[in-house]
């Protein structure tokens, strides 16, 4: 099983670490979890084509996580996708996809009369709200969802991948959560959200101090990170979804390292792990 970081970013605008988004393969199966901005450029410099995804899994409806879902259907199309885009999700999936569909529905209508392609059927969604601890099966593998507690987000995701080999599991946004760590119990692979809080700045007219406490509320922060890692019990911990984005993450891998004595590794865009034998390959 391998893991490509496409996105290691936040809503924060950054030319290094693009928004959300993951690529989980074994054998035949091609998964993307989360489709923030840019996935389908990182797609593109990693050499997967939207044509390959066999169903993408997001993990709530934070804009940062989503908003390049309807470029990730269109450009599918372009590469000659020749069924319909799977989306699994949590509660408020299908109503978030039905209504981007909604949106762009003229302009898909006038793209199919005026370009002609040989077929149309790829700019089709296919939604599938799944329920906490569901498990959907893509060929060998087998994918739960964990609920995870990113309130006030009410519908939130993490998800466990699993072979008869390897065992991964993302963590999607979330403070520290009881359920993610139980799921992830023994997994070779945790990669996990975190927030720098003493990197963070008021700015005026940006962000006060008080708006860090309320986003830092909802996310893991730091010195909170390895506790999660060590309680799971993993074998190898990947950062992402870094805020800041521009954090230092020499000073981030020896705060984390206090508490987990597993492997570390500091997530960046295009960086490929493999889950089974802890290989990581660099863009």
């Amino acid at each position: 099983m391998e893991l490509t970081l496409l996105g290691t970013g936040c809503p924060a605008v950054h030319a290094e670490r693009y928004g959300p988004a993951q690529i989980v393969r074994h054998g035949n199966t091609t998964l993307l979890v989360d489709c923030g901005s840019g996935v389908t450029q990182r797609m593109a410099q990693a050499g997967i084509k939207g044509s390959e995804i066999d169903a993408v899994l997001l993990t709530h409806m934070h804009s940062d996580h989503i908003v390049d879902l309807f470029q990730l259907v269109i450009s599918s199309w372009h590469q000659g996708r020749d069924k319909p885009m799977r989306v699994f999700g949590p509660s408020g999936t299908y109503r978030y996809v039905d209504g981007m569909v909604s949106l762009w529905q003229n302009e898909m209508e006038q793209r199919i009369l005026h370009e002609r392609r040989p077929s149309a059927v790829a700019l089709q969604t296919e939604v599938i709200e799944m329920t906490p601890d569901e498990v959907v099966e893509f060929g060998a593998m087998r994918v739960r969802a964990v609920e995870v507690d990113h309130k006030p987000v009410r519908h939130a995701y993490g998800y466990v991948f699993e072979t008869n080999e390897a065992k991964l599991a993302i963590s999607g946004d979330t403070r520290p959560c009881d359920a993610l760590i139980e799921a992830a119990r023994g997994a070779d692979l945790l990669l996990h959200e975190v927030f720098v809080h003493h990197a963070m700045k008021a700015v005026d007219g940006v962000r006060t101090a008080e708006t860090i406490d309320q986003v830092a509320s909802y996310h893991t922060l730091s010195s909170d990170v390895g506790k999660v890692a060590a309680k799971a019990g993993v074998k190898w911990l990947a950062l992402t979804h870094f805020v800041p984005p521009d954090c230092d993450t020499d000073a981030l891998h020896k705060e984390v390292s206090a508490d987990f004595s597993g492997k570390i590794t500091m997530g960046e865009d295009l960086m490929t792990l493999n889950v089974e034998s802890g290989e990581v390959k660099t863009a």
